[in-house]
């Protein structure tokens, strides 16, 4: 009850002084700046003025709170990156030469590259299946409605209701996980799934698949319903079958919704992080980078030299992506 009420506090108390600036600071700015005055060019003057400076007045506490917590983390984890465990001793290079020739950081690079080809790939085609798929049955909503569900759920949450689905409890024992009691009562043997090297990163890429399903099809849906349909009637016309018109008229037109989709789940794949910590630990050759991060930042005394430089690896492997995402974006944009 108590975090309730610091949680109710604290957000009116944020509400309030957002309120309060904004009204203050624009109030501050016509005072200095009034529109109204005897003098008829002095007050076009001060409009002009006063339209150039509220913008940014307005920006001001985002600019502000992005240069603190987005630009100086950067610098400061690059500088971390050219110093020793401690940060005080001056490397240079170094802890970027020691990932070149860790077994563990390539491996880690290694499943990475494996969640980078089949999560954005697998929850992009089913989330298009399904949101085509869902769009001729009446209780399309519905579908719709559940196979969203998950995003509701944090990844921890899932990571903990996917260990009841994989989970192993010795032989002769009653298996309580779903996928064991499935196997045994089709006369298998039960498994230790996520202990299983190679095999266990997909039964973790399963979880995050399931969540990022329902965000793909939210999105493509809305795109599928927003094609023209003279484009579809022509095609029917020119007798082109169902697979035809979706995969020759309707995906064409949804190029650039698919291209989002997939570049935003890329970036959400390459930070991955809570679903291994939860469910692995990175043990069982199942490590990705971000955890690797984690555990040499913060495990076994700490090293913030080699953790700032796995950083630097992560955020550098993103900038592209987001800004091939925002491009598009922007096209987009200027098509319409």
């Amino acid at each position: 009850m108590e975090q309730i009420i610091k949680a109710l506090v604290a957000v009116v108390i944020g509400v309030a002084v957002a309120v309060a600036y904004f009204y203050g600071s624009n109030k501050l700015l016509d005072l200095i700046f009034p529109s109204n005055t005897k003098e008829p060019g002095r007050g076009a003057r001060n409009l002009r003025i006063s339209g150039m400076i509220r913008p940014w007045l307005f920006l001001g506490p985002a600019l502000l709170s992005l240069s603190v917590y987005l630009i100086y983390p950067i610098v400061a984890s690059v500088d971390y990156s050219l110093h020793g465990p401690a940060g005080d001793q001056f490397v240079g290079l170094a802890n970027y030469r020691w990932m070149l020739f860790d077994p563990e950081f390539r491996q880690s690079i290694f499943n990475n590259m494996l969640w980078l080809i089949f999560v954005p790939a697998m929850s992009t085609f089913f989330g298009l299946v399904i949101a085509w798929l869902t769009d001729r049955i009446w209780w399309g909503s519905f579908a719709k409605m559940m196979i969203f569900m998950p995003m509701a759920i944090s990844f921890v949450g899932a990571s903990v209701i996917w260990k009841f689905v994989y989970d192993y409890r010795g032989e002769g024992a009653d298996q309580i996980g779903i996928l064991n009691a499935i196997v045994v009562s089709l006369g298998g043997e039960p498994h230790v799934w996520i202990a299983m090297p190679f095999w266990n990163n997909f039964f973790l890429m399963v979880i995050l698949l399931w969540i990022q399903t329902g965000f793909a099809m939210v999105l493509l849906s809305a795109a599928l319903r927003g094609i023209p349909e003279e484009t579809i009637e022509a095609a029917v016309i020119d007798g082109a079958n169902g697979f035809q018109i979706f995969f020759k008229i309707m995906i064409p037109q949804i190029y650039n919704t698919i291209a989002v989709v997939w570049t935003t789940i890329t970036i959400i794949v390459l930070k991955i992080f809570d679903i291994v910590l939860a469910m692995t630990n990175g043990q069982w050759n199942t490590q990705v980078l971000a955890n690797l991060m984690f555990d040499w930042m913060f495990r076994g005394g700490g090293d913030f030299g080699r953790g700032a430089a796995i950083a630097i690896v992560i955020m550098v492997l993103v900038i592209p992506i987001m800004i091939w995402n925002i491009r598009n974006a922007n096209k987009e944009m200027e098509g319409r």
